[in-house]
C-alpha cells in the first residue's frame, strides 16, 4: 500500500516511523523533526492496518501541539480524527474521568480548578479552620498539595517528618475533603484520581489496555513520577510504547520533571531499540557545535551529537559590556541593525535567564522605539474580567463550586459584605455542605439573607434563561444579565475589558464549530485546560522577549542570549541542587538551539538587579564553547575605574549599592591596561575594578575593589569557589584572563 507520506524521511526517521510492534525510545534532538516522526508514525500505523484511530493513545503536553498533531494526520489520511485520544496528560485523563465519573467517584459535572482558583479554595479552607495563614501560607501549602499529588501521594500517604508537616498534612487531606464536597479537582487531581483509579478498578484498565495497544508519548524527557506510572497502568502486556524526547532537554525539574524516567523506560519496558535522531533542520553548523561543545560536560547523557547538512554559517558572537544598560542598547542597536538587513522583529528573539533581568532590555527598547513582546504576560482565560464570566458560568453549571460563588457573589458589587459572607460560611461549615446550600437554607436572615437571596434567584434565572441556547447565546445572555458587561462599559478605562468579554463569545463560538461537545461544562473544561498554555498575541511585527524556558519548542532566525554571569546563568538558586548545573547546562542548550542562522551571547562587568548593583564574573558555560566558534566584539572593553567610597562586604559578597549612588562615582571609564602573565607589583595600579582573574590556589574570579599604592595596594577579589577575599598585589600571584 502507498504511503507517500513516508517520503522525505531521513534513514533514521524512516525507521523510527516504520518500526514493527516493540517498545522504542526516540531520542530527539532540537530541530530534528520528532513531529513530523510521531505523526507519520501514527499515519502508517493505520495505513498499514496495526491499529485503527480510536486503538492509538498519543500524549502531548499542550493543547497547541495535540492540535498540530491532529491536523497534520488529516492531512495525511482520510480519517475522522475527532475521536482520536491524542492529548495532553490532563485532557485525556479529564476525558478519562467524565466518562468513569461514578467509579472515580466524581459527580457528573466535576468542575476543574485551575492554579489561581486552587490558591483561593485553598485560602477559604485556611479561613474557615483559623489556621494563620502567615504559618502556612496559602501558596507554600499549594505548592506542598500538588508536588504530594505528582508523586502520586494522598495526605495519608505524605511521610510528616515533623509538626509542621503533619499539620501541612492535616490541611492536605481537609482540602481534599472539602473538594470532594464541592465537587471540584485540581490539574494534580485530574491525573492523580485518573491513576487511582485504573489502579484499583481491574476490569477498566483491562479495558483500556486492550484498546490502546499503540501509546505514543511525546516530550518524554518531562513526564512527572505520576505520569510515568500512569502510563504504566495503561501499557498492557503486548502494548508498543513510543516513546520520544531528548534528556539534553529536559529543563523542567521545578515542575516535577524526572529526567530518570527515560533510563527507567529502557528498563522497565524492556527496550531493544533506541533510535537517534541527530540530524538538525534548523540552524547553522557553528550554532550546533557550540550546543554539542557545552552539552558534553553533562554526565550520564543518553548520548547524541547534532548536525546539520547546512553550511557552518555565521561564527557566535560574543559581547560583554560595561554595564547592563551597554548590554541592553548593544542588543538594541543590532536588532535595528537586522531590520534593515531585512529580518523581521518578529523572527528576533531575547533570551532570558531570569524575569527580573527584563526591565533594563524594555527600557531600552521602549527608549528606541522598537515594537517588542513580553511572552509570559496574562493569557486570555487569566484575565480578571474573563475569570469573573468563568466564575458565573461555572455557577450556572454547578451551584456547589464555592470558589465561583465566592468569586462573584459581590461583583459588580450587591451590598454583600465581608461579615455576610463569613456567617454564610459558618453555616455551611456547622452543617457540611456547600455555601449554596447554605444561603438557600433560610438561616441567614435581614439584610444579609435578602441580598445573598437576591444573588442566588439572579443565577437561578440565569440558568433557566441560557436552557436550550447555543452556548455563544448563553455567555452572551450571562454578560448581560450578570452585570458584568454594564460595569466594564461604565469604567473609564474598560473598554479593553469589554472587547475581551466580546472574545470570550466568539471563543465559544469557536469551540462550537471544532468539538464534538458542545456543553457548557465540555467548555467551561476546555477554558480550565487552555489557562496555562501560552496565547501568541496576533498583530504588528513584534521584537520577541521571553524566558529560556518559556522560549521551549521555538525558534527565531537570530537569538540574543543576555546575562551570561555566574549566579544569573548559571542561577545561584542551581548552584547548590545536586542536578542544578546540569539542569542549567540543558537551559543553555535550549536556548543555543533557538536559533537558526545568528547567535549573540552577551553579558555585562555589572548589573542592576532587584534594586540592587552587582558585579558579575563570566559564565562559566562560555568557557564551555570553543573559542574558534566565538568571534568577539568588543576585544576591548571599557572597564570601570574603582568606586570612591569604600566598598564593603557582608557573607561572602559585594555589598550591593544602588545605580543611583554608584552611578556618579562611574562615570570616567578608562582604558583597561594589558598585562602580561607573571607575579605583579602595584606601580600605578593597572588593575581595574571588573576584571576577571586568576590565582594558583583559590580559582578563577573577578576584582571588585582596588585601594591602596605602591607596597600598600591591595585588590579584593570575588572567587567564583573560594567566596570574597582581599590580597595584597606585592606577594599576590594574579593573572588576568
Amino acid at each position: 500500500m502507498s504511503q507517500p507520506f513516508l517520503s522525505g524521511l531521513n534513514p533514521e526517521q524512516l525507521e523510527a516511523a516504520t518500526l514493527p510492534h516493540q517498545s522504542a525510545l526516540i531520542l530527539a534532538g532540537a530541530g530534528s523533526g520528532k513531529t513530523r516522526v510521531l505523526t507519520t508514525r501514527i499515519a502508517h500505523l493505520i495505513q498499514t492496518g496495526q491499529a485503527s484511530p480510536a486503538g492509538i493513545l498519543a500524549v502531548t503536553f499542550t493543547n497547541k501541539a495535540a492540535k498540530e498533531m491532529l491536523t497534520r494526520l488529516s492531512a495525511m489520511l482520510p480519517i475522522n480524527t475527532r475521536g482520536m485520544w491524542i492529548g495532553t496528560f490532563h485532557g485525556l485523563c479529564n476525558r478519562l474521568l467524565r466518562a468513569h465519573h461514578r467509579e472515580a467517584g466524581l459527580p457528573a459535572l466535576f468542575q476543574i480548578l485551575d492554579s489561581a482558583d486552587q490558591l483561593s479554595a485553598i485560602k477559604r479552607l485556611l479561613k474557615a479552620l483559623n489556621v494563620d495563614d502567615e504559618k502556612f501560607p496559602p501558596k507554600q501549602l499549594q505548592h506542598f498539595i500538588n508536588g504530594s499529588k505528582d508523586q502520586g501521594l494522598r495526605a495519608k500517604d505524605v511521610e510528616a517528618y515533623d509538626p509542621y508537616t503533619r499539620k501541612q498534612q492535616e490541611l492536605f487531606a481537609a482540602y481534599d475533603e472539602q473538594c470532594q464536597r464541592e465537587g471540584v479537582v485540581d490539574f494534580a487531581e485530574l491525573l492523580l484520581r485518573s491513576y487511582e483509579l485504573l489502579a484499583r478498578d481491574a476490569a477498566l484498565r483491562g479495558h483500556y489496555q486492550s484498546r490502546f495497544r499503540h501509546i505514543l508519548v511525546d516530550e518524554f524527557q518531562d513526564t512527572n513520577r505520576l505520569q510515568y506510572l500512569w502510563l504504566k497502568q495503561l501499557a498492557g502486556p503486548d502494548a508498543a510504547v513510543f516513546a520520544v524526547g531528548d534528556d539534553d532537554q529536559s529543563i523542567y525539574a521545578f515542575r516535577g520533571a524526572r529526567v530518570g524516567n527515560m533510563a527507567d523506560f529502557e528498563r522497565d519496558f524492556g527496550v531493544a531499540k533506541v533510535i537517534k535522531l541527530e540530524q538538525n533542520y534548523r540552524s547553522h553548523g557553528n550554532i550546533l557545535d557550540a550546543a554539542n561543545a557545552l552539552i558534553a560536560h553533562n554526565r550520564g547523557r543518553l548520548g547524541k551529537n547534532l548536525w546539520t547538512a547546512e553550511s557552518t554559517g555565521e561564527p557566535i558572537r560574543l559581547y560583554e559590556a560595561g554595564t547592563d544598560q551597554d548590554e541592553a542598547q548593544f542588543i538594541v542597536d543590532e536588532a535595528r541593525a537586522l531590520k534593515r538587513e531585512g529580518v523581521d522583529f518578529a523572527d528576533i528573539a531575547i533570551l532570558y535567564r531570569s524575569n527580573a533581568q527584563s526591565r533594563v532590555l524594555e527600557h531600552a527598547l521602549f527608549n528606541a522605539g522598537v515594537p517588542y513582546r513580553v511572552h509570559g504576560g496574562l493569557r486570555f482565560f487569566e484575565r480578571q474580567e474573563i475569570k469573573h464570566a468563568l466564575a458565573y458560568l461555572r455557577l450556572i453549571g454547578n451551584n456547589d463550586d464555592d470558589g465561583a460563588l465566592l468569586r462573584v457573589i459581590n461583583f459588580p458589587v450587591r451590598g454583600i459584605g465581608a461579615r455576610s459572607l463569613e456567617q454564610l460560611q459558618e453555616i455551611a461549615l456547622r452543617n457540611q455542605t456547600s455555601l449554596w446550600q447554605a444561603a438557600q437554607s433560610g438561616q441567614l436572615g435581614g439584610k444579609a439573607g435578602a441580598s445573598i437571596g437576591a444573588f442566588i434567584a439572579l443565577i437561578e434565572s440565569m440558568r433557566e434563561t441560557c436552557q436550550g441556547l447555543p452556548l455563544p447565546e448563553q455567555i452572551e445572555h450571562m454578560l448581560a444579565q450578570s452585570g458584568l458587561l454594564a460595569h466594564y462599559q461604565g469604567e473609564k478605562e474598560g473598554a479593553d475589558r469589554v472587547e475581551n468579554l466580546n472574545e470570550l463569545i466568539n471563543a465559544a463560538a469557536g469551540f462550537v464549530a471544532e468539538s464534538e461537545d458542545d456543553s457548557l461544562v465540555a467548555f467551561l473544561t476546555h477554558a480550565a485546560l487552555e489557562a496555562g498554555e501560552h496565547q501568541a498575541e496576533a498583530g504588528s511585527d513584534a521584537l520577541q522577549m521571553m524566558t529560556v524556558h518559556a522560549a521551549k519548542g521555538l525558534e527565531f532566525h537570530a537569538v540574543f542570549l543576555s546575562g551570561l554571569e555566574e549566579g544569573l546563568f548559571p542561577h545561584d538558586n542551581a548552584r547548590n541542587e545536586s542536578d542544578g548545573v546540569e539542569e542549567e547546562r540543558r537551559l543553555m542548550y535550549v536556548a543555543i538551539t533557538r536559533a537558526r542562522r545568528r547567535l549573540y551571547l552577551s553579558l555585562a562587568q555589572s548589573r542592576m538587579l532587584h534594586g540592587q548593583f552587582r558585579y558579575g564574573l563570566a559564565s562559566r558555560f562560555l568557557s564551555e564553547i570553543p573559542e574558534g566558534l566565538l568571534k568577539r566584539i568588543n576585544p576591548a572593553p571599557k572597564a570601570y575605574s574603582a568606586p570612591k567610597e569604600d566598598y564593603g562586604f557582608s557573607r561572602g559578597e559585594g555589598r550591593e549599592r544602588s545605580y543611583a549612588s554608584a552611578k556618579k562615582n562611574w562615570a570616567a571609564q578608562p582604558e583597561p591596561v594589558n598585562l602580561a602573565a607573571g607575579v605583579y607589583k602595584n606601580t600605578g595600579s593597572p588593575w581595574h575594578v571588573g576584571q576577571n582573574v586568576t590565582h594558583a590556589k583559590f580559582g578563577a574570579g573577578v576584582i571588585v575593589n582596588c585601594e591602596g599604592g605602591g607596597a600598600d595596594a591591595r585588590v579584593q577579589v570575588k572567587f567564583r569557589d573560594s567566596g570574597v577575599k582581599w590580597l595584597a598585589l606585592e606577594y599576590a600571584k594574579l593573572t588576568p584572563v
